[in-house]
């Protein structure tokens, strides 16, 4: 028979093997970051130089974004490519939704901020009342992938709504927001790391931050110099991001640099 010590190293094997997201490293934020921008970058690009139209944009992303968690779920464990091909997919989604409401169905940024800050809140409500963990080191189950995943899509819809409101109501230039909410992480980061702040809520919070980090980024980039941004287009600033992300997520497949180790995903319950 198995020993105890026997079951819960095999146990342990088995939740490595099976854990699906990487550890929360700087390649972790700096991908996060970039995925971000191309999200806000990519969507205006389809929109307006592709001619496809919020709506019809929205269902081709929505599409890729079906199939690419499709082989994501599949996976046993953490993949680099595929995951981060669904964290870019779901950024570009998460925008397009905030857009689509904010737009085509004149949905004030108020009231998507109250509606996707509230649809997290009940995520992270229905996940803990579940799985009484909302870590990401233990993501290694099909339904805490799904409550992941969906967590993932209202960060970026509510960062996207929130971000707006906040640069629209108070004017700010691009790389005046950016410096604003570069400063609000970093204020997370001293509360975590100096004042011990809890490291799930603090990482949440600093993910939904990203989110309107990245596009005041990508604005500033792509933006004409005539409405304050450098002129780089959508075109130039997607494809530069992309390549960077590809360069990333191609080293970390090589030196598994950002895999969790066994023992944080055996106590990350």
């Amino acid at each position: 028979m198995m020993t105890h010590t026997g079951r819960r190293e095999a146990t342990s094997r088995g939740r490595q093997m099976l854990n699906k997201v990487p550890e929360v490293t700087i390649y972790f934020w700096i991908i996060k970051v970039l995925c971000t921008t191309v999200g806000e970058t990519a969507a205006d690009f389809l929109d307006t130089n592709l001619n496809l139209g919020l709506t019809n944009t929205t269902y081709v992303m929505g599409v890729l974004l079906i199939v690419t968690l499709f082989f994501q779920f599949r996976q046993r464990k953490y993949v680099p490519g595929i995951y981060w091909l669904a964290v870019v997919l779901i950024s570009v989604v998460g925008t397009l939704i905030t857009d689509n409401l904010t737009d085509n169905f004149e949905v004030s940024l108020e009231t998507t901020t109250i509606v996707f800050g509230v649809a997290l809140a009940v995520t992270f409500a229905a996940w803990y009342a579940s799985e009484k963990t909302l870590s990401i080191h233990t993501i290694f189950t099909i339904r805490r992938e799904a409550f992941y995943w969906l967590a993932i899509l209202f960060t970026f819809a509510l960062g996207t709504a929130a971000g707006d409101l906040v640069a629209e109501g108070l004017n700010l230039g691009y790389w005046v927001s950016a410096l604003m909410f570069g400063a609000l992480i970093a204020i997370i980061a001293f509360a975590r790391f100096g004042l011990k702040m809890n490291a799930v809520l603090a990482f949440w919070i600093a993910y939904i931050l990203t989110r309107p980090l990245g596009a005041s980024i990508g604005d500033y980039l792509s933006q004409s110099r005539d409405d304050g941004g450098l002129g780089l287009g959508t075109i130039a600033t997607s494809a530069l991001f992309l390549i960077t992300i590809l360069g990333f997520v191609l080293y970390l497949t090589v030196t598994r640099r950002d895999e969790v180790a066994p023992a944080t995903v055996a106590q990350g319950r």
